[in-house]
């Protein structure tokens, strides 16, 4: 096909579009963030997408604002390749572990998909701490955008909730001691803590239930949740602006396109070949069959979420167990309460008091978790 016979077909494809729907089909895109600009749906679509694409964004809007489309893009990852796991896992203590092994050895290239998988989700917490301490670091915390920073921590939560809930669904001994140490960690938390090591744990003991709950709460509650709250931020994001600098929409700035676009594209090339990479070179390796009355040595953390999580539960006097809930609560509410329109980073105490703290108490948590595996705990079990 020449080149102006793609021309003609795509331009018979736009006509067929413009005539069978209107703009507003573009809020599809422009849910799930693919468009910065509002959609004037009195235009036809062809013009509509254009305008978009035109809509200007501040000039001070560059590289570092990158990691957020990084963090977004990684999730699409996440969600392609948890749909394509989902063809073969099978959700059970006699099926699950056998379906993977199935997957890496009889499907083609269903190593890949497992191992990328497996990688994204550790990426994009990663990812989605750049962009948090990015966002501190800028100031664009402050009203009025106050909202969409707390949309951003709830992200970072549910992010978090996934790699957990994630974890056990391999069902080898690692996964499974792993989540059994971690229910007797959550078990720890004041009030609601032993509440909710009941309610996912379901039995005396890690079991079927609470790998069809883990299940569950992977597949089918948290995604809705992730779609919800990233829906949310990406409209505060386009009301209120990605920066709190001057310049923005009408007044000077430069067009979404192609400047910020090919940014994001690059980002988004050089994230996936990050993740291709580390996911064949540094697979996520298969431990035994669960098994809940034998006892491995020890558990390796794996991902780097799980050696924070791991990390933090070392730490002594519970610095990283509470420490680090209690400092992300403190940022989330950090615009309610301390409200500075200080734009030097250095002359906001409060807030670089705390990014201080968060980070020591990550690095903390992180080379703890890099220490020996941790021996498997029966404390729950029993």
């Amino acid at each position: 096909m020449t080149e102006s016979d793609r021309e003609k077909t795509g331009n018979r494809l736009l006509r067929w579009l413009e005539a069978s729907t209107d703009a507003r089909i573009l809020t599809i895109p422009r849910l799930f963030g693919l468009l910065y600009g509002p959609i004037d749906d009195r235009l036809p679509l062809g013009e509509a997408w254009r305008a978009a694409m035109r809509r200007k964004i501040p000039s001070s809007v560059g590289w570092k604002h990158a990691f957020g489309g990084a963090t977004y893009f990684l999730c699409m990852i996440l969600v392609v390749t948890g749909v394509m796991l989902s063809f073969y896992y099978r959700p059970s203590t006699v099926e699950a572990y056998p379906s993977l092994q199935y997957l890496e050895t009889e499907v083609s290239f269903g190593w890949l998909v497992r191992h990328v998988h497996y990688w994204a989700a550790s990426l994009v917490v990663l990812a989605a701490l750049v962009h948090l301490f990015r966002v501190l670091y800028s100031g664009t915390y402050r009203a009025p955008r106050e909202t969409n920073w707390l949309m951003g921590i709830l992200l970072l939560i549910t992010l978090l909730a996934f790699v957990t809930s994630g974890s056990l669904l391999p069902w080898d001994q690692w996964a499974y001691w792993t989540t059994t140490n971690g229910l007797e960690d959550l078990a720890r938390y004041p009030v609601i803590g032993g509440l909710m090591a009941r309610v996912f744990r379901v039995d005396e003991f890690v079991s079927g239930a609470t790998l069809s709950r883990f299940y569950a709460t992977h597949v089918i509650l948290l995604p809705w949740v992730l779609l919800l709250l990233l829906s949310l931020h990406f409209q505060l994001t386009r009301k209120h602006g990605v920066s709190s600098g001057q310049g923005s929409d009408e007044e000077g700035g430069e067009p979404f396109f192609p400047n910020h676009m090919l940014r994001q594209l690059v980002v988004v090339l050089v994230t996936l070949a990050v993740v291709i990479t580390l996911a064949a070179f540094l697979p996520r390796p298969f431990g035994p069959p669960a098994d809940p009355f034998s006892l491995p040595d020890e558990v390796p953390a794996l991902g780097i979420p799980a050696v924070i999580l791991v990390g933090a539960a070392r730490l002594p006097a519970g610095m990283g167990l509470y420490g680090l809930p209690l400092l992300l609560f403190a940022l989330a509410v950090l615009p309610l309460v301390v409200r500075t329109k200080e734009e030097s980073f250095t002359r906001r105490p409060v807030a670089m008091g705390l990014f201080a703290l968060f980070l020591l108490l990550l690095l903390a948590s992180l080379i703890a978790g890099l220490g020996p595996g941790v021996e498997p705990s029966v404390g729950v079990a029993q």
